[in-house]
């Protein structure tokens, strides 16, 4: 690769990247879709978002071992991943949340694996996950 070349795709890279950049506060507006299922309870006790308990409470998720809440019943295929030590980022949450069975056989190697999670995000996972890593 020539130094023109080299700068010309540095360059490009560089205005890419603020476009790709997740939006928290769309996010926030976003988990809407998401709090049939799902509650964001802070770590001192602050309950950011009432919502359903079909899924586990996603406060503080960013950086949380996956599948690691007490007592939630999390599927067999989950747990094989969070066994690995697995921890949720903000680039895993959003892949999940857009196909969670998928994601969990690509991270299991099992085509066999599940979720008990069916619904699929269509669009906005990032946000919400840029959201999600705000409510600690």
């Amino acid at each position: 690769m020539n130094k023109l070349s080299l700068t010309v795709l540095l360059g490009s890279l560089a205005l890419a990247a603020p476009a790709l950049a997740a939006d928290p506060a769309a996010g926030e507006k976003g988990f809407n879709k998401c709090k049939a299922c799902h509650t964001v309870t802070l770590a001192d006790g602050t309950v950011a978002v009432k919502g359903g308990k079909t899924g586990p409470d996603l406060g503080g998720v960013i950086g949380r071992p996956v599948a690691s809440v007490a007592d939630f019943k999390y599927g067999d295929s989950i747990l094989a991943v969070g066994a690995t030590g697995a921890v949720w980022d903000e680039a895993s949450l959003a892949t999940y949340a857009a196909d969670p069975t998928a994601w969990l056989k690509e991270k299991t190697g099992d085509d066999a694996a599940k979720s008990k999670m069916t619904f699929k995000l269509a669009a906005g996972g990032e946000d919400i996950a840029a959201w999600l890593a705000t409510q600690k």
